[in-house]
């Protein structure tokens, strides 16, 4: 079926039902998913699925449908429910579509050879790193191990005159492991994720950390309660970053529910602090040339050396806030609406290397495992559940668990006094090992 012409048509069934403007999504895609423990395999699946979503527009009223089977029949029910939809919802002016018909050029979205590789090596390639890791003898028992892989297309049109689509793949390997000594148990995985086959790491690489991450954790040791530095491993990023990703949604903002919510312009952190928003990077988890709705991506500062310069959008909302999208538009897939969402979210690389940051702390937490909600959007609030590594003398002197740390985020944020050069660019949401300089750690 040639989905870019389908696209342009159901667009144009649309207007001719009644609908002022329309956008048509159509997603297709494919996936695989392996799962083994102990040596056997558990689970084998491969699926494929397709779907239309259905965004229309009729005097400022919005409405949404979707269906999963591209028959007429079934089309033409979807577009006539969207349009009956319509006359319940409540009217806004800045219910409008993007015209931008421009794309970003993003490099290395698509390997065509994923769907070649034999399906017995993407087994043994699973088998391989969970024998790998457990031959290490301090781990006791395998929690499994997995390889999985995605392809997919995406096909936009809008009655704006926008057509656009493109590919993309994706495909991981990770496992799983527990260390015991005593009664005591730690568990340890790692996970690789990259675009293209040829990209993952080697089973040997990926089996070492997640054996090494169960052990390394045994035996902790508890500290008091205490004000110290704390080194943020680029393993707990997400904990940082995501409370920082959600406060510039332009949505809350416009709400009144972020912390940064005035902050615009304004020095907010350290000028160590940088943090970007590219959809453009090559070979990037979260690149694409267009977002959910259309608009073009981009790379843009959100934090730029401390200074807070920019906010997130998609169409509707920055109509809204008076302003133009972002790029922004963030989609779960077709049965869903665009909302907003980031790129590759990443804080920038400094030029410190780890080693120094650890030998610059006299007294310290190096933070490895967070629970917790992280930094609270709307306050600003930090807390959570902490192990890792207590540093005494700039050198690590045993793993600890149980910790607390807590704080606000403007004393984190302005706190940051040493960013290394170690940021793993192939996350989605990803930061290099950073220091602040004091926090409440809490502890007996």
């Amino acid at each position: 079926m040639e989905y870019k012409a389908l696209s342009e048509q159901l667009v144009q069934s649309c207007l001719k039902k009644g609908a002022d403007s329309a956008e048509v999504f159509i997603q297709t895609g494919r996936r695989l998913s392996i799962e083994v423990r102990k040596g056997e395999i558990e689970t084998v699946e491969e699926a494929s699925s397709q779907g239309i979503g259905f965004r229309i527009f009729i005097q400022g009223r919005m409405a949404f449908a979707s269906c999963n089977d591209f028959s007429d029949a079934a089309t033409a029910n979807a577009i006539d429910s969207a349009v009956r939809f319509a006359q319940q919802t409540t009217a806004d002016a800045n219910n409008v579509l993007p015209d931008d018909k421009e794309v970003a050029d993003v490099r290395g979205l698509y390997d065509a050879e994923i769907s070649k590789v034999p399906m017995e090596k993407k087994i043994d390639l699973a088998k391989a790193v969970e024998a790998l890791a457990m031959k290490d003898s301090r781990i006791t028992r395998s929690s499994g191990s997995g390889y999985g892989e995605s392809e997919g297309e995406v096909f936009l049109a809008n009655s704006n005159g926008l057509s656009k689509s493109y590919k993309s793949s994706g495909c991981s390997l990770g496992v799983s492991v527990v260390a015991e000594k005593g009664e005591q148990k730690s568990t340890g995985g790692e996970n690789c994720s990259r675009r293209f086959f040829a990209d993952l790491q080697p089973p040997q690489v990926i089996a070492i950390r997640a054996a090494r991450k169960a052990y390394q954790l045994l035996d902790p040791r508890m500290v008091r309660t205490q004000r110290a530095a704390v080194i943020f491993d680029p393993e707990v990023a997400g904990s940082f970053l995501g409370g920082i990703l959600a406060a510039v949604n332009g949505e809350r903002v416009l709400q009144g529910a972020s912390f940064l919510g005035t902050r615009m312009n304004q020095k907010i952190a350290s000028a160590l602090l940088t943090i970007i928003d590219d959809g453009t990077r090559e070979k990037g988890p979260a690149s694409r040339p267009f977002d959910g709705e259309g608009v073009p991506t981009r790379s843009r500062a959100i934090i730029e050396q401390g200074v807070l310069k920019g906010f997130m959008y998609n169409t509707i909302i920055a109509r809204r806030a008076g302003v133009k999208s972002t790029g922004n538009a963030s989609r779960g897939g077709f049965a869903s609406v665009p909302g907003i969402g980031a790129n590759n979210f990443y804080m920038a690389s400094g030029i410190a290397d780890r080693a120094d940051i650890i030998a610059a702390t006299q007294k310290g937490l190096l933070l490895t495992e967070v629970t917790g909600y992280g930094i609270n959007p709307v306050s600003g609030d930090f807390s959570g559940g902490a192990s890792g590594f207590w540093i005494e003398g700039g050198k690590i002197a045993f793993p600890v668990k149980g910790l607390t740390i807590a704080g606000r985020a403007d004393e984190m944020l302005n706190g940051i006094d040493m960013v290394a050069n170690n940021p793993d660019m192939n996350r989605g949401t990803t930061a290099p090992t950073f220091r602040i300089r004091e926090l409440q750690i809490g502890g007996e």
